[in-house]
């Protein structure tokens, strides 16, 4: 069954200052494909998330349907702020909003789409600092970690973009430009005219379920310059498409049984290995997946003797790369 469009993040981060105009762009939400036929539609549902407080009615953010560009469609005045930040005496005030993701064009008010990324906005009680009083840390990247998931065996895309829309708007006077580092033959592409980062083939989590990589961003202002560097990490999602094996493969053991035994002798093991999966809680979830049989018509045996299985998480290292599995002992 295809689950369908999916976002690589789970939640995004932004700021908002009181006053910024209507048509500021805040941030770009990206969606990866279950089949290379879909084609994302972004929407925003329901009404702004005030903590502690009742919804409110969204009036201050759009999302553009084909490219999933969040911006300010009324800018945020001091009254809303006050409105929003619900006797908050702080000089920020968080408020949610959900983002939908659909195949199709959004009807109005269809908003039973189960794929959703949630949006965390500061809103912030005073104006949008100078460019030049903001670190390069702060003119480069958000404070969220740069981490995204992808689905093995998918078709290739876009998921993310380095340059953050909201201060490439307002600081047009300033050079930022992007790197993104990593060995080579990693699965990604970095466009310096977009910024933005592509996964170019099928991922496979059976041979690798971590990249990391580096993102570099260089800030030029006149003569001066800042670099900083922060972590760009992908984790591979799984997909249960790989059989268990067994080390010898065979998989029946034969166990030869002496007299006087003692209860609770193990008299013979059989391992079985699964890289596709690693152990799930409830641990009955995992134990139901493969079972363990005495094969035999004499009743004697089968109440006399059992099977007992056990499991632990392992590693594999295929191409140099851990990837967790599982090691099941009957």
């Amino acid at each position: 069954v295809a689950l369908g469009l999916y976002f690589p993040r789970k939640e995004y981060l932004e700021n908002v200052y009181v006053d910024e105009p209507a048509g500021t762009p805040l941030l770009r939400i990206h969606a990866l494909r279950d089949s290379r036929e879909e084609v994302a539609h972004f929407h925003l549902c329901q009404n702004l998330i005030v903590p502690r407080a009742r919804p409110q009615e969204n009036n201050w953010f759009q999302i553009r349907e084909e490219t999933g560009l969040l911006y300010l469609s009324k800018s945020l005045d001091r009254e809303d702020f006050n409105m929003l930040s619900v006797g908050n005496w702080m000089p920020l005030s968080k408020v949610m909003l959900y983002v939908f993701l659909s195949s199709h064009p959004f009807q109005e008010k269809e908003c039973d789409s189960a794929t959703r990324t949630t949006v965390f906005l500061s809103l912030i009680n005073a104006t949008a600092p100078a460019c030049s009083s903001l670190t390069a840390r702060q003119l480069c990247f958000t404070e969220m970690d740069l981490s995204f998931h992808i689905k093995e065996n998918k078709p290739p895309g876009t998921f993310h973009q380095l340059r953050l829309p909201s201060v490439h708007h307002l600081c047009q006077n300033l050079s930022i430009s992007y790197k993104l580092l990593a060995a080579e033959g990693v699965p990604f592409r970095y466009n310096e005219n977009t910024t933005s980062v592509r996964v170019t083939q099928r991922l496979d989590r059976e041979e690798r379920e971590r990249y990391e990589l580096i993102a570099k961003c260089t800030v030029r202002e006149g003569f001066r310059e800042m670099q900083v560097e922060v972590p760009f990490l992908v984790n591979v999602l799984d997909e249960d498409d790989s059989p268990p094996f067994l080390p010898n493969g065979t998989d029946t053991a034969d166990a030869v049984v002496e007299f006087n035994r003692k209860e609770g002798t193990v008299l013979s093991t059989l391992t079985v290995y699964d890289a596709d999966t690693t152990p799930i809680y409830p641990l009955e979830s995992s134990r139901k997946k493969y079972t363990g049989t005495i094969i035999t018509d004499d009743p004697w045996i089968s109440e006399t003797f059992r099977v007992e299985h056990i499991f632990d998480e392992i590693h594999f290292s295929p191409n140099g790369s851990q990837v967790r599995g599982t090691r099941h002992e009957y």
